[in-house]
């Protein structure tokens, strides 16, 4: 039989963790529980099938090259430096109090000052995919909550790319192995970095932004999808590599780049649409590979030091960031949404663990206990989101909000969602109807009101939003949010409270027209239907009468 290591573990990955996401999901738990329980299966410290352990971290990298892709897709420069001003400053001082924490429980462990920061910085940088997904799950990435948190990580991975450079020059310095002397000692490692970087954001913003446009363009008017699709996995994962190879950065960070200057082509929508299935496969396989590296015996053998280590992560990280945000006099909203999403670490921080305790700074009781804060800290990123989705439209009552606005007792349209499409909708029906929109974004639900329309703040899934938009008196419901699990949902709870209202849903494909009707809803529309139907309006009524021959 051929060596098949690396199809063993995708098919083992893959497998297991539908399995134990789909009991997870049964028991109302957040599906990634699962993943991370599967990666505990095929890892070498149960008994049984052992997944290769190089493999599956190269895999995983793959999901958060393409995660990072996706967001840079929906990014632009002008909205990175719109966050600047609190980004740089807000990052820099979050991990400067996590290594300072870091270095204090490291103290009282008994271990060296340098083995205190390697620890610190680990603790200090969120992880990618698990702060992602949880923003793309609410739909925030577009929002300014959304932006200040990517800007965030951005600056988050920048620092931790200058600290892998760094720590080897220190190592002698900080009690670890000394390296050999380079040219131009610290200072030029430190100038190298800068220069490194400096040279790749110029590279893409200066050559990137005319090339990568014009090779979609190229390609796009081959009329060829399979092309279009091959060209765009082969720019976001050249670019990544590429970017480590020759300039020092993150896979990820290249790829974020790659994805900003694509968001400038008109083809950047369709870019995204084609990389969602591998984005979503991959970092799957991130989540089993945290799993495998997991040592469950650190829990028995060091229980308050896992439980210090997780309360830094979770606490003193998302509260100094806390503070952080309201220092600059963002809203509660905005300081509440990232001490959320930086409750956790992941990737760069086993990077900096490997490499402390290579470098002979770090003991490897210091590597499982980063683990253990990882594997726990990401399990209890989710329920953090779920009590923020609580909390949120509570402060945001107490802030003014009114509890249902005043035509919600009279006969109205409810539209669920103010995206792109919502948008139209709610333009649509001016004047047609009284109308109130539900809009789970604080920003997006001011606009709204700013304009005009009624809106009403909260998550749609949940019944007493939609009783607060006086889903009771509706006549029309229009669910426009683009995932489908999650508008089955709102129609199955709309259904249930009213009987009686007209439900139109948005749809990709024909399963999800299957799955939203099944749930009850009146019409799902597809978007190749609709524009099948707008041009068949706009065909003549009835062929041409034939020209007479003489």
């Amino acid at each position: 039989m051929h060596h098949t290591s690396l199809i063993a573990t995708i098919v083992a990955g893959l497998g297991l963790a539908f399995v134990f996401g789909a009991i997870a999901n049964r028991l109302k738990l957040p599906v990634l529980v699962g993943y991370l329980v599967a990666g505990v299966v095929v890892g070498p410290f149960t008994p049984g099938y052992v997944a290769d352990q190089e493999l599956a971290p190269q895999l995983a990298e793959i999901g958060v090259i393409l995660l990072m892709f996706g967001v840079g897709l929906h990014f632009s420069v002008k909205d990175l430096m719109a966050v600047r001003k609190i980004a740089i400053p807000g990052a820099v001082v979050q991990i400067l109090a996590a290594t300072a924490m870091g270095i204090g429980l490291a103290h009282l462990l008994g271990w060296t000052l340098g083995a205190g920061i390697v620890f610190g910085l680990a603790l200090s940088v969120a992880s990618t995919v698990v702060l992602l997904r949880a923003l793309q799950e609410r739909r925030l990435i577009e929002t300014d909550r959304g932006r200040i948190a990517v800007g965030w990580l951005i600056v988050e991975d920048l620092a931790m790319v200058l600290a892998l450079v760094l720590l080897p020059a220190l190592s002698g310095i900080l009690g670890g192995e000394a390296p050999p002397p380079g040219p131009g000692g610290l200072f030029g490692a430190f100038a190298m970095t800068i220069g490194k970087v400096a040279a790749f954001v110029a590279l893409m913003l200066v050559v990137g932004r005319r090339v990568i446009p014009w090779i979609l363009h190229r390609i796009a008017h081959t009329g060829s999808r399979e092309l279009f699709r091959l060209a765009v996995l082969a720019i976001a994962l050249g670019v990544a590599f590429g970017s480590a190879a020759l300039f020092g950065v993150s896979f990820a960070l290249g790829a974020f780049f790659a994805g900003m200057i694509m968001a400038e082509s008109e083809l950047s929508q369709q870019a995204a649409n084609e990389t969602l299935p591998l984005r979503d496969a991959f970092a799957v396989l991130f989540f089993v590979s945290i799993g495998m590296l997991f040592n469950w015996s650190v829990i028995l053998r060091e229980p308050l030091a896992v439980l210090a280590t997780l309360a830094i992560i979770v606490i003193g990280k998302s509260l100094a960031a806390w503070l952080i945000v309201i220092a600059f006099k963002r809203p509660q909203s905005v300081a509440l949404t990232i001490s959320a999403s930086l409750a956790q670490i992941g990737e760069f921080s086993f990077i900096l663990a490997g490499l402390g305790v290579s470098l002979k700074l770090l003991p490897k009781d210091g590597q499982d206990l980063i683990l253990a804060g990882a594997i726990l800290s990401i399990l209890l990123n989710p329920l953090l989101f779920a009590v923020l989705d609580k909390v949120l439209p509570r402060l945001a009552g107490r802030a003014g909000e009114p509890a249902a606005p005043a035509l919600a007792a009279q006969p109205h349209g409810v539209l669920v969602g103010y995206g792109r499409v919502g948008k139209a909708v709610a333009e649509g029906l001016k004047g047609r109807m009284p109308l109130v929109v539900i809009e789970d974004e604080s920003e997006r639900a001011d606009a709204l009101r700013a304009g005009g329309f009624e809106a009403v703040q909260g998550n749609a899934v949940r019944p007493e939003v939609l009783l607060r938009a006086g889903l009771a008196e509706a006549t029309h419901l229009f669910v426009a949010v683009p995932n489908p699990f999650e508008a089955a949902r709102i129609i199955e709870q709309a259904r249930a409270a009213n009987a009686r209202v007209k439900i139109i849903a948005r749809a990709y494909t024909d399963n999800d027209v299957d799955l939203l009707t099944g749930m009850g809803a009146d019409h799902a529309l597809i978007g190749e239907q609709e524009i099948a139907r707008g041009m068949l309006a706009l065909a003549p009524k009835r062929p041409a009468p034939a020209a007479s021959v003489h």
